[in-house]
């Protein structure tokens, strides 16, 4: 099994960027801990603070055989029709992480764009999200 994990903007700066709400682990103890946790999944890791190199991520992973996409988009979640619409266009499930609780936060925040074209949503579980969002793909 091949799956994409995907990550949008400022995702880079976990384990520093505001830890009260996203905790001390960096992307890369999210790697390991994936890696670790599911030895016998193929994972390809990306991270980008750019729109159009996350869609071409995911029109990529719609080629390449990928069996899942487990993505953080990030602020993106609420803006961007573009992602929305590279979800919808490829045959690859994709479930939407959130490190946070999107509907503890800001009122704008309440609202994914993405949502309704992801198999689900997990939100506000911190890294253990990613962990979750596997198991779901694993059983498909």
């Amino acid at each position: 099994m091949h799956v994409l994990v995907l990550n949008g903007p400022n995702l880079n700066l976990l384990g520093m960027r505001e830890p009260e709400l996203y905790g001390d682990d960096t992307l890369a103890d999210v790697e390991k801990g994936l890696r670790a946790a599911f030895p016998d999944v193929r994972f390809t890791f990306e991270q980008n603070n750019h729109e159009g190199t996350l869609i071409d991520a995911i029109q990529d992973a719609g080629l390449d055989n990928i069996a899942g996409i487990i993505f953080n988009p990030g602020g993106y979640t609420h803006t961007s029709v573009a992602l929305r619409d590279a979800i919808a266009a490829v045959r690859v499930p994709v479930v939407e992480v959130h490190l946070s609780n999107i509907y503890a936060r800001e009122d704008f925040r309440h609202h994914s764009l993405l949502a309704p074209v992801c198999e689900g949503q997990i939100s506000g579980l911190g890294i253990h999200g990613y962990h979750l969002a596997l198991r779901y793909l694993m059983t498909r």
